[in-house]
């Protein structure tokens, strides 16, 4: 008992020291391109241009398709139409994730996602999209 309790503590104290030998696990590490740790974070906002990833937010509708084909999906080209006013940079049809019954005529989980500047998220809200959250 004692035995395989030294062992435990051995191997969870062995996982630590490899996992978090590289510094500290939760700092986060900036990305940027070229020079070092100080001149980016001197750089600041220069790293982050306005139409950077970083900027972007993914914004999406149910595409109408239901369980045992009783509902028409919508294409993401036919969708994307209620977005006139707004610059997409991808769409894509994904599922959500989330579990749904399984009863025919009932939700399928699929969305139409699309990646739009945040500077645009209130007027897609407006148009009846949501904000992509389950990824």
């Amino acid at each position: 008992m004692v035995r395989s309790w030294c062992m435990s503590a051995f191997f969870l104290g062995i996982s630590f020291v490899i996992g978090c030998s590289s510094g500290n696990c939760r700092s986060s590490k900036l990305v940027g391109v070229g020079g070092d740790d100080k001149s980016r974070l001197s750089a600041g906002t220069e790293m982050v241009k306005s139409d950077s990833i970083a900027n972007r937010v993914r914004v999406f509708k149910y595409d109408g398709s239901l369980q045992c084909a009783m509902g028409k999906a919508l294409s993401l080209e036919e969708m994307q139409k209620g977005l006139v006013t707004i610059k997409v940079y991808s769409a894509q049809n994904k599922a959500d994730g989330l579990m749904h019954i399984a009863v025919c005529g009932s939700n399928t989980g699929k969305a139409n996602v699309y990646e739009i500047d945040r500077k645009d998220l209130q007027e897609a809200l407006t148009k009846g999209f949501s904000e992509w959250t389950f990824d």
